[in-house]
């Protein structure tokens, strides 16, 4: 009887453990304008592959590309409003969750990469403390190339991009005002707008990078591109710390390395494509004459007077749109480079 006795327990306690319900997985909900199989999103599918492995199946990445959860003003709506757990953006939407990135991206400030590279690894911890205040942690920065103007009409100098209708990032009434009182007419939209805005007639000119207007399409209705390094697009993938916080530390640990790695891996990839995709878009599309892209190259007097005017403006967006201690910090970095055995500018308005 005892034996029966145990046995019915023995079973009773393996059928309840059986019974237990297994522990949801913690889906993470991550948004990005980045199309689907672009560089960015190859990048999260392959860090999103590893989080599933270090988690055991723990963690679980959902990815929601090309805009479908909204321009990036409104992802970080949504990350404040925890309807998503994470986000890649680009100054742009990093700049609504702290305004510090935006000394990484001052007009004419870098000549190349390498100049980057030294301000932005100078001042990343103290950009990532300030966007750990926020409630978020940066995963891995990243950048998308060269801001240069894709245009419908030719531009070979500042008074040309004047005479367009130039996309400007809507929901920035600051940074409308300094592209309005410099003169240029800008057009503020989400930039989920462009391509419609483009076909017709809305706007004539786009900020952006090749590689971006590559893989979105841009260039099919932009026939010039003024080559023109107006500013590196920077970004970061974010997380909500509180949502990070639920995962066990020691999973944390390397979840947050296998980030930094593929960030690393995507910094590279992005640049290399950028060159490919400015030289991509120049052949244009087989059978479609219309869509190869001119790359109107600016040098000598006209390049010096871009930059000595844009130069001029600095102090208008010192304390505005970039906080000034970071403004002086960044600047002061660059002429430490420059000034260095090593640092010596390309000098050069296109390429890397």
């Amino acid at each position: 009887m005892r034996k029966m006795l145990v046995g019915a327990l023995v079973c009773g306690v393996i059928l309840g453990l059986h019974a237990q319900p297994r522990k949801a997985a913690l889906e993470i909900r991550m948004a990005t304008l980045a199309p689907q199989d672009s560089a960015w999103y190859r990048v999260m599918e392959k860090m999103g592959q590893d989080w599933k492995n270090i988690s055991g199946g723990g963690v679980r990445l959902s990815i929601l590309p090309g805009g479908v959860a909204g321009d990036e003003p409104d992802c970080v709506r949504r990350l404040r409003q925890h309807s998503l757990e994470s986000a890649g953006l680009s100054g742009v939407g990093l700049g609504d969750i702290d305004q510090g990135v935006a000394a990484l991206q001052i007009p004419m400030m870098f000549d190349n990469y390498e100049e980057l590279d030294y301000v932005r690894d100078r001042v990343a911890p103290k950009l990532e403390k300030r966007i750990e205040q926020q409630g978020f942690l940066v995963l891995y920065w990243g950048d998308a190339g060269w801001v240069q103007f894709f245009s419908t009409k030719k531009v070979t100098n500042l008074a040309d991009l004047r005479k367009l209708k130039l996309f400007t990032w809507g929901g920035d009434p600051t940074e409308e005002r300094l592209w309005s009182s410099n003169g240029f007419h800008v057009v503020p939209l989400a930039a989920t707008d462009i391509p419609f805005q483009l076909r017709t007639g809305g706007i004539d000119a786009v900020p952006t990078t090749a590689l971006y207007a590559e893989t979105s399409g841009i260039y099919a209705w932009t026939h010039y591109v003024c080559d023109v390094k107006w500013a590196p697009l920077v970004g970061a993938t974010l997380v909500a710390k509180d949502v990070w916080a639920k995962i066990p530390a020691d999973q944390q640990t390397q979840m947050l390395a296998a980030a930094r790695k593929w960030g690393a891996a995507l910094k590279d990839d992005v640049r290399s494509q950028g060159d490919r995709a400015l030289v991509t878009m120049q052949k244009g599309t087989p059978g479609k004459r219309s869509s190869a892209l001119e790359v109107v190259h600016i040098e000598g007097a006209a390049l010096a007077e871009w930059k000595g005017t844009t130069e001029k403006k600095w102090n208008d967006m010192k304390g505005k749109i970039v906080p000034a201690e970071l403004f002086d910090e960044v600047h002061r970095l660059r002429d430490e480079y420059r000034a260095s055995a090593k640092g010596a500018p390309s000098g050069r308005s296109g390429g890397r």
